[in-house]
Order: structure tokens, then C-alpha cells, then sequence
């Protein structure tokens, strides 16, 4: 079904492949914006029409609204897919979009607003009767406001950005020197990459496991979740290899977590698809993290589980059309593992930026969302993710196995990747035994 006349695609590399691949499926022609860094990218020969946005750096391209905007005026599209990252959770974004009557792909500008800021969340998640974690009920203005707060609540804790994300203006501190220590240096982060130093304190919750579940709802009261994804392996906050179901959970915490995310999304009368991402403590307690009002870089684990494609979920309810599935109609099969390729140096773990002089990609029983070709070049200028490798398996085991022989038939050469410490997780006792927090990679180095 053409959902859309013409659909522009703000973004680039592997997502922009992906939507236009659904796009395409559905008889949707596509619009592929690129900077100047990124006219011979694969994304730009892939979509129907392209049309150039401005110069490398993502604040004049990638992140110029009026930019993206004109272009689909001028492309004569009328809806426009973010992706995910750049402006998928910008609200400003989606209200332009919507005062030039031009459909934004996603939530509303409101609810990204609301969700956008992680205090506004965890009040609004109070008042559904959805735990968060124990922490400051207001945003904090001075580092002796913190150092009040800290002292009832108990170290450690992590200080946070209120409008954070992928990791950025996170710090855990031990006691009150690291507080006072990090926190001028955190605000100011926050407003250099958010425009917003709201800051607040949670509780550090030891040894965590996370866990999110996908959201999906129409605009007409239906709403329905595609189960959980868990993303405990991480570096630095950011997810390095995703899988589900989770090898931690079980039916009956599994139940109470899915009424648990959708309770919490119909408090925000949310519409799309969105993640209701949750953190797990040794005692099974679970309490919310945030949303993600957006697609996620992980859904591949739930489409290979589920057999759904979530871009066209996203197109259907953009459309104002209902849901054409029901929560009874909807199963898991098997297992799904997504690992995260990255350029970058294996042991500083620098970004890699260079040449594809030769890609060796398996093509049996795998699916390899990639944002690259042979002769690609991988910028400086954006994120270093260069691709996603998703298996799957009748079981967890099986999926790993197909997971550890995909590794070891893939050869990229040109640049440096992280595909050394795939293996080695892929390989690891304890991963294979589903035994592993979001500590697992620091412990590893130790």
C-alpha cells in the first residue's frame, strides 16, 4: 500500500537504506538528502530522487532544519522519515514539519517534548503508577542544591542531564568530591550538546541489567507491544551488541513488564512507534530509564522475531490509518542477536574514519543492514557506526553459533572496526550463559 505520494528520508548511511528499503517495497518513492561528505554514499543512488543539503558537518546538513524542510518542498514530498539520531526526537523539527502540512514520520511534537526531558518523564511515569528509579524530584541548580539532595538520597548516584542521550551527560559519582567535581563539568556538556543544563540525580543501581520494550500505537486509542529487547552490553552507555528475548527474564516478570510500558506510554497518549527502556537490579525489581520516541537502531531483533516490519508500522499510523495487527495476533519465534559494527580502533576504540578498500560480507542466513559499500569512504564527520549484523536461531544458542560464524567469514579492510571484540563477546562464558549486566565490557578489561 502507497501510504505516502513521495517520502523524504532526513538522514543518512545504513537507516536511510532501511526506510527505503520498506518505502520501496510499498511503491513509495523516496527522497535521499546528502551533505557534500556524502554525494557518492549508497543511500543517495538508492532513493528515487536525491538532493544535496549542504556542506560535511551534520549542523549545516544533517541538523539544518530549514535545510531539510526546503528540500522537501522542492522535492514536493509530503512526509518526512528521521531516521534515527539527527533530528528523529527534535520536536522542533516536527512541529516545522507540521506547519508546512508536510507528515512527520513519528510522535507529536508535544510528546517528544515531554519525553525529551528525562525529569518530565519520570513524573509523568509517578503518576501512571510506573516505578523510576529513586531520585531528585526537581531539576537542580547549584552544586550545593546537589550535595543536599545526594545526602538524603546516597551514594553513589548518577548525575544527569534532564535532556541527555546515547550516554552524554551521564556521570557516576562515588561521594560528595566527585559530585562537586563533576558537576560544572556535566552541566556545561549538557548545554553544549542539548542547549539545556537541567540536571538531576538517580540512584546507582548496581550491577543493571537493561531492558527495553517496543511500543507500538495508532491514533485510535490501539496500542500494542512487540516484546523486549535487551541491550546489557554496552560501552560507555552506548549499546554494542542487542538481543531477544532476554535470556534474564521470566514469563511472569516478563508479563509485568509489558503492562508496566504500555500503562506508562498511554499516560502520554503516545502515537508511532517508540521504546519504553527499563533497568533491571540483582533482585529482579525493574524500574523506568526513559523513552526513546523513535525508531531504535536495535528494531532489526524485534522484525526478525516477530516477522513484522516496523517502518511500516511507522508509515501506517503516519497515515492515520489503524494498527493492522493485534496484541493475540502478534508472535516471537525463536532468537535474535544484533551486533553493532563500528569504525573505530578495537582497543582505544577512536573513531576509524577511511576508505573501504575491500568488503566481505557473508550473505547466508544473516541480515546485514550497512551503511557502506566497496570504495565507501567512512567520514570523520558523523557517527562511527558503519553497519548492524543480525542472526537468528530456533534458540539462543543457535543464533549465537550463526552469529560467531558471520564474524569470522567478514573481512573489512581500509579502515580499523570493533570486529575483534564482537568475537570476543560472541565467544565470552558469560554472555553464552546470558549471565551479564551493563558492567560486562568494563569488567572484561579488568
Amino acid at each position: 500500500m502507497s501510504y505516502f505520494k513521495k517520502v523524504l528520508i532526513a538522514n543518512r548511511g545504513e537507516i536511510a537504506r532501511r526506510i527505503i528499503r520498506t518505502c520501496h517495497k510499498l511503491g513509495i518513492p523516496t527522497v535521499a538528502v546528502y551533505s557534500e561528505a556524502d554525494a557518492e554514499s549508497p543511500h543517495v543512488s538508492e532513493a528515487t530522487e536525491a538532493v544535496c543539503i549542504g556542506p560535511a558537518q551534520a549542523k549545516l546538513s544533517y541538523l539544518h532544519i530549514e535545510n531539510i524542510i526546503q528540500a522537501a518542498k522542492d522535492m514536493k514530498a509530503d512526509a518526512i522519515h528521521p531516521g534515527y539520531g539527527f533530528l528523529s526526537e527534535n520536536p522542533t523539527f516536527a512541529h516545522r514539519c507540521k506547519q508546512e502540512n508536510i507528515v512527520f514520520i513519528g510522535p507529536s511534537a508535544e510528546t517528544m517534548s515531554i519525553m525529551g526531558s528525562k525529569l518530565e518523564a519520570r513524573n509523568q511515569m509517578l503518576k501512571a503508577g510506573v516505578k523510576v528509579v529513586p531520585g531528585s524530584e526537581k531539576s537542580i541548580e547549584s552544586v550545593e542544591e546537589a550535595i543536599i539532595i545526594a545526602d538524603g538520597l546516597g551514594y553513589p548516584l548518577m548525575l544527569k542531564a534532564s535532556a541527555g542521550g546515547g550516554g552524554i551527560g551521564m556521570q557516576l559519582v562515588q561521594n560528595q568530591e566527585e559530585l562537586v567535581k563533576a558537576f560544572e563539568g556535566t552541566k556545561k556538556k549538557a548545554l553544549s550538546f542539548f542547549n539545556d543544563g537541567t540536571m538531576f540525580l538517580e540512584k546507582w543501581i548496581s550491577k543493571p541489567r537493561h531492558i527495553e520494550v517496543q511500543i507500538a500505537a495508532d491514533s485510535f486509542g490501539n496500542m500494542i507491544h512487540l516484546f523486549e529487547r535487551e541491550c546489557s552490553i554496552q560501552r560507555r552507555n552506548q549499546k554494542v551488541v542487542e538481543e531477544g528475548p532476554s535470556p534474564f527474564l521470566n514469563e511472569t516478570l516478563r508479563a509485568e513488564l509489558f503492562e508496566a510500558a504500555i500503562r506508562g506510554a498511554k499516560q502520554i497518549g503516545y502515537t508511532n512507534l517508540g521504546t519504553m527502556e527499563f533497568i533491571f537490579d540483582e533482585q529482579q525489581n525493574f524500574y523506568f530509564l526513559e523513552m526513546n520516541t523513535r525508531l531504535q537502531v536495535e528494531h532489526p531483533v524485534t522484525e526478525q522475531l516477530t516477522g513484522l516490519d516496523l517502518v511500516e508500522l511507522q508509515l501506517q499510523i503516519a497515515a492515520q490509518e489503524k494498527l493492522a495487527v493485534k496484541q493475540h495476533e502478534i508472535n516471537k519465534t525463536g532468537h535474535a542477536i544484533e551486533c553493532r559494527l563500528y569504525a573505530e580502533d578495537p582497543v582505544t576504540f577512536f573513531p576509524s574514519p577511511g576508505v573501504i578498500s575491500k568488503l566481505v560480507l557473508p550473505e547466508k542466513d544473516v541480515r546485514l543492514d550497512f551503511g557502506i559499500a566497496d570504495g565507501s569512504v567512512v567520514s570523520p564527520f558523523y557517527d562511527p557506526m558503519i553497519g548492524k549484523i543480525i542472526t537468528h536461531g530456533e534458540t539462543r544458542q543457535a543464533a549465537i553459533a550463526n552469529m560467531r560464524r558471520v564474524l569470522e567469514e567478514m573481512n573489512i579492510e581500509g579502515i580499523k572496526t570493533n570486529l575483534p571484540l564482537l568475537k570476543q563477546i560472541m565467544e565470552d562464558s558469560r554472555f553464552n550463559r546470558g549471565d551479564y549486566t551493563t558492567e560486562f565490557l568494563a569488567s572484561k578489561k579488568s
